[in-house]
């Protein structure tokens, strides 16, 4: 399932919500010239690599990983589709935060979906990367905030159904969560999709939001 647009208008322009898109993009262009082994040592560097954590192998730049993964894609669709879900729900969120507050918001939702990560795959030598994190983030506190919206949503190969908010994103959460259930009962396995990350991002979500709101303005 592909959404389209959501219903709920944007009140302020989403400062952030674009910088971040900027941004992902602008990193996503200066990796296309690393080449396939330079984009390795890259991914490996500025990925979160869980079992460096559970060796004591910490890399030079500390922890700074579980932020600095977030801002790396390794294909043109792992970036547009983040950066797309991020432009359709992110607008809307941003604008009950505020700008900073969203910012902060997205970040420490990120990391906590890397630890998240981390719990599930503590011997992993497979770099994670990739927004989703945040971006899964975005989508629980959305999930919770705008509940009567309504997605416009694509279903191959010729569908299009105006879902309840509530019933599309629920309905991406425990695909996540099955999809993460089934990898660890798949003994020996290792997935190629960060999916606990995931689920770590959109319960962060869901729980933190509120402390995110925007102020009341006292009269």
């Amino acid at each position: 399932m592909i959404p389209l647009r959501d219903s709920t208008p944007g009140e302020h322009f989403p400062i952030i919500t674009v910088v971040l898109i900027i941004l992902n993009s602008l990193i996503f262009f200066y990796e296309t010239t690393l080449g396939h082994e330079g984009l390795d040592q890259f991914a490996y560097i500025f990925g979160m690599v869980p079992a460096y954590y559970t060796n004591h192998q910490v890399p030079l730049i500390g922890y700074l990983p579980f932020i600095t993964s977030l801002f790396l894609h390794g294909s043109l669709m792992h970036l547009v589709g983040n950066m797309w879900i991020l432009w359709l729900f992110g607008d809307n969120v941003e604008d009950k935060m505020g700008p900073v507050r969203f910012l902060g918001f997205y970040l420490l939702c990120g990391i906590l979906a890397g630890v998240a990560h981390y719990i599930f795959n503590i011997n992993s030598q497979i770099p994670i990367i990739g927004a989703s994190g945040a971006v899964a983030g975005v989508m629980g506190a959305y999930f919770l905030m705008f509940r009567k919206a309504r997605v416009l949503t694509y279903v191959f190969p010729i569908f299009l159904l105006n879902l309840p908010a509530w019933i599309f994103l629920g309905f991406w959460a425990l695909s996540q969560l099955y999809a993460g259930a089934a990898g660890l009962l798949a003994v020996g396995s290792q997935q190629d999709v960060a999916f606990w990350a995931h689920v770590g991002g959109f319960a962060m979500g869901m729980a933190l939001f509120k402390q995110f709101l925007r102020k009341p303005v006292m009269t």
